[in-house]
């Protein structure tokens, strides 16, 4: 008998998974961390609130080189440059609330590093991933940042109070090192035969219609192969990609609202330390890494069994998550506990990633050639909320 073969792109996925997990436990740590630290130097609010904006700031301007450059050199190599780089600036940079200036450029280079990730992700899935699968797994890759997030809240307070904030940056280096070890090892490009699953059978790509590789005559009657020219003008231009942008910066400012924030909430506004709330300051991020996938299974269900199409499937996962969200959202202050504040961030992250299944798989269905490149334009608006 022979064993059936694991296929490759699952184990792709899988990687991707682990990658925005690693990804997302580094802006979690870094959060506390730095707090930490900030705090017992006295530095004010306001100082505070800067360095941890400036990570977006780097984040937000690589987004669309980063799709850029996962589309000419290819999301593998540009998704493993990446991660070696702001691994190696969290294993050299010490966290020093008094040098500004060494902290606002290291923040700024994981930022810019960090950037490049998502749209090299969306770039290999797309080449990978058949339609069928699309939703499940773009949902469990992008599950990776809040299972990131959930462990970092619940290990990381007790690694900072045991080891020291340092401690932390070098944790998060160590697993960037680990995960790009992975990558190099594992990883490869689709073969050729995989392809046509992917990037000539999208659901939607008559929305943002490409050609593949032109074939060019040649005077000694041969030919050459040049790669077709991305259609900026028509990717810009393009309706559907606008909705796709909205919705992400409307996710974004959400998510990034609540992570920053959330442990100064706590702390201040409640006067609950991290270490005292123990596991129940995990569960807004568990959340979501649940409905995430939830979504994903959803949606990939509702297309394949033809109940609703791919369209109003996106519709109405986004629509009803963000709907939820929102609701949550507005319900917060009005509790002045911790538990109801857990509950309602819970219910409003885990809505949030519920309606990732609409709008974060959108870019493959109506360009799944250049889904990194529209990745890297919606992304962009998602970040700039703290420019």
């Amino acid at each position: 008998m022979t064993m059936m073969k694991f296929p490759k792109r699952y184990l792709i996925v899988i990687l991707t998974f682990i990658c925005t997990s690693v990804c997302y436990i580094e802006r979690v740590g870094f959060s506390i961390a730095y707090t930490v630290a900030a705090d017992a130097a006295g530095v004010n609010q306001s100082s505070k609130g800067t360095i941890l904006s400036t990570f977006y700031y780097g984040y937000a301007c690589s987004q669309v080189p980063g799709g850029w450059a996962a589309q000419k050199i290819g999301g593998r190599k540009v998704l493993l440059l990446s991660f070696v780089l702001w691994s190696a600036t969290c294993a050299l940079v010490p966290l020093d609330p008094n040098r500004i200036f060494v902290l606002v450029i290291a923040r700024l280079l994981v930022g810019v590093a960090q950037g490049f990730i998502f749209p090299s992700i969306h770039t290999v899935l797309a080449q990978w991933v058949p339609p069928h699968e699309r939703s499940r797994s773009v949902s469990l890759t992008t599950s990776g940042m809040y299972l990131g997030a959930a462990a970092g809240m619940l290990v990381l307070p007790s690694l900072v109070k045991y080891r020291g904030p340092q401690s932390v940056f070098l944790a998060e280096a160590a697993l960037g090192a680990m995960w790009s070890f992975l990558w190099f090892k594992y990883a490869s490009d689709p073969p050729r035969s995989e392809h046509p699953k992917a990037t000539a059978a999208g659901f939607g790509e008559s929305l943002l219609p490409t050609k593949g590789n032109q074939k060019l005559k040649l005077e000694n009657g041969g030919s050459s192969t040049r790669t077709a020219k991305i259609p900026w003008k028509r990717i810009l231009l393009s309706l559907p990609v606008w909705a796709i942008v909205v919705n992400n910066f409307t996710f974004h400012y959400a998510l990034y609202v609540l992570m920053n924030w959330l442990p100064t909430y706590f702390e201040l506004g409640l006067q609950l330390s991290l270490q005292e709330m123990g596991s129940s300051k995990m569960l807004p991020y568990l959340n979501m890494f649940i409905f995430s996938n939830i979504g994903g299974v959803v949606a990939d269900h509702l297309v394949t069994k033809r109940i609703l199409s791919v369209t109003n499937t996106r519709k109405f996962l986004n629509t009803i998550g963000f709907i939820v969200a929102s609701l949550a959202l507005m319900a917060i202050p009005i509790f002045r506990t911790s538990d109801g504040a857990v509950l309602c961030s819970s219910v409003a992250l885990g809505f949030l990633a519920l309606g990732r299944a609409g709008f974060a798989v959108n870019h493959m269905d109506i360009a799944p050639r250049y889904a990194g490149i529209v990745m890297g334009v919606s992304n962009t608006a998602g970040e700039r909320i703290f420019d």
